[in-house]
């Protein structure tokens, strides 16, 4: 089975997050990368476990400059077998897809896997739009995934219990929470990253749908104001006073 792996790299969450040019960019000095956790620990280790059990290859994939090739290193390690780059800025979420779209056409995957979304942007798009351009039947946010024969067998948590699907492949899936357990690469992973295959792919050209007018810090946090667990007046005096319902 062939299985294509999206993923992104995201600030690292102790990051210090800051904006530049009037609020109109994110400001990368200083700040270290990560592979998105949902495409680490979920898609990228369900296709390994897939690999294991039927055989295949796994790919990985990124749109980004040169400076994103560690953390594809860093999926090497873990165990992919290959890596390609599309050596562009990913500057939406359309213009993401379509290039990872336009690779994946050629190469014939039974599977392509990305986390649900990525923990900066939030945004839970991509998928659904590499599955539009390959016109791939698409599940979202599945916590399993079971491959049987060329039946995908899925289940989602829904409001109130889960809802189990089944879908024939080739498919595109992006992976939540339950989906697989997180690996940490081993000293024989890391070593055998630095000589795999990673492949960088021109861009090809895309309408840019979505213009950047300026981003906003969240206020910050205000003190903490600690009560005496004996002292229930004083208590429910500011949450009648100062509470603020959010």
């Amino acid at each position: 089975m062939k299985i294509l792996v999206c993923i992104s790299k995201s600030p690292d969450t102790t990051s210090k997050i800051a904006f530049v040019d009037q609020n109109t960019k994110f400001d990368e000095n200083g700040v270290q990368y990560i592979i998105n956790p949902y495409d680490e620990w979920y898609a990228l280790v369900r296709a390994l476990e897939i690999k294991e059990t039927l055989g295949g290859d796994v790919t990985v994939i990124t749109v980004g400059p040169i400076a994103d090739d560690a953390i594809i290193r860093k999926a090497l390690a873990i165990g992919a077998d290959d890596a390609v780059r599309i050596d562009a800025d990913p500057t939406d979420a359309y213009y993401t897809a379509v290039q990872i779209a336009e690779y994946a056409k050629s190469n014939n995957f039974d599977l392509v896997l990305t986390g649900k979304e990525t923990i900066n942007y939030n945004g839970s798009q991509v998928a659904g739009m590499i599955a539009e351009s390959l016109n791939m039947p698409f599940v979202s946010l599945a916590s399993k995934l079971d491959v049987n024969g060329s039946t995908l067998t899925l289940e989602r948590e829904i409001v109130g219990g889960l809802q189990v699907v089944e879908v024939s492949l080739p498919a595109v899936v992006s992976c939540a929470k339950g989906m697989a357990e997180q690996r940490i690469p081993n000293m024989r992973g890391i070593m055998a990253a630095r000589t795999k295959p990673l492949q960088v792919v021109a861009p090809v050209s895309v309408e840019l749908l979505t213009t950047y007018v300026n981003y906003t810090m969240p206020n910050a946090k205000s003190s903490c104001k600690m009560i005496d667990p004996m002292n229930m007046d004083e208590l429910v005096a500011l949450l009648h006073n100062e509470a603020k319902v959010i």
